[in-house]
């Protein structure tokens, strides 16, 4: 299974879930909170906060078609095309926002919509690109971003294996095979119950590279679940406040819920720890002290062939263990021992 190279981290089995922020569009166009969000990532522990590059002419037609108008949850705004065009992130916000990520220690990621975001982005120095789920069958947008030889963390949500399939021919024709695949679901939020967690087991044995899970349900459990279950990035919707206005509040866990994660992610990846079934040093005096052994029920004189009925299996386990009960009984004292005294087997 190939590793990935990310910055100074590396994607791959043997290392750490690299933990993206997810602030998206909920910076609600103010620049101190697009900021502060970037705050609340470092202060949660995340290895990457990302927001989104998207002008909404170039993400979608402003058309009138019924498909394109909203309902009521969405506050007044009557399309699609006027939604994204109320969260567009102002382009020359990300220098600023990159500066700033720089300068706490934190890696800057935008998922870029359009050709000029992959430009501008590539001119910032961004790690590695972030392709959204919608994007994945967008083939020509798929080649020039890996033309640019940079890792890819792809999603993957409402994708069949053979668009899959496709997405990473058309990045691998490119020369690049640095390539992420996060299993993905497209709702907003996502039924914990329509998450199938076990397609990720298909993905990674089917194209070989590292897996991972972005996230859109409800709460921290799904997250935690996917890395128990071998996902090695997670992203993940946060807000400074879930009582904000905009699309993607509602659904983003808050500050300390994000630190929450995080940490759980992290005791996760040390209680998976190794596939080696064996004694762990901290059980080492519970081996001992709960387990049974075989003890003498009565005084044994020396020379007494020992019955059944002589012994018990009692704990702590400093005598035979258990296994050897049958082997004892029969056998013949070579001391005298006393009640309470563990067999071994120097004694018979």
């Amino acid at each position: 299974m190939r590793k990935i190279k990310v910055g100074n981290r590396f994607i791959g089995d043997t290392y750490p879930c690299f933990i993206i922020a997810e602030a998206g569009s909920n910076h609600d166009r103010d620049l101190g909170q697009a900021k502060k969000l970037i705050d609340v990532a470092v202060e949660a522990g995340a290895d990457a906060v990302k927001f989104q590059t998207f002008t909404a002419d170039k993400i979608a037609a402003n058309i009138s078609h019924p498909i394109m108008q909203l309902g009521q949850e969405y506050e007044g705004v009557p399309t699609l095309f006027e939604l994204y065009k109320g969260l567009e992130l102002p382009r020359e916000w990300q220098t600023e926002l990159k500066r700033y990520a720089d300068e706490k220690g934190i890696m800057f990621l935008s998922t870029p919509f359009d050709y000029d975001a992959v430009e501008e982005l590539d001119a910032l120095g961004m790690e590695c690109y972030k392709i959204a789920s919608f994007e994945m069958v967008d083939i020509p947008f798929l080649k020039y971003i890996a033309k640019k030889q940079k890792p890819i963390i792809l999603s993957t949500g409402m994708a069949a294996m053979g668009e899959i399939e496709e997405a990473l021919q058309a990045i691998y024709g490119q020369g690049n095979e640095q390539v992420v695949l996060l299993h993905c679901g497209i709702s907003y939020p996502m039924p914990v119950e329509e998450v199938n967690l076990a397609a990720m087991d298909t993905m990674k044995q089917a194209f070989q590279v590292p897996i991972g899970y972005s996230d859109h349900t409800l709460g921290m459990t799904v997250p935690i679940a996917a890395v128990a279950r071998g996902a090695k990035v997670i992203e993940k919707h946060f807000t400074l406040d879930r009582k904000l206005k905009g699309p993607d509040h509602k659904f983003a866990i808050e500050p300390h819920e994000l630190k929450a994660m995080v940490k759980a992610i992290r005791d996760t990846e040390k209680a998976i720890g190794s596939p080696v079934k064996a004694l762990a040093q901290v059980e080492e005096i519970h081996h001992r002290r709960g387990r049974r052994s075989i003890f003498a029920k009565t005084d044994i004189p020396k020379g007494t062939i020992i019955t059944e009925d002589m012994l018990a299996v009692l704990r702590p386990g400093i005598g035979l263990m258990p296994k050897y009960f049958d082997i004892v009984v029969g056998r013949v004292a070579q001391n005298d021992i006393k009640k309470n005294e563990p067999i071994t087997w120097d004694k018979i």
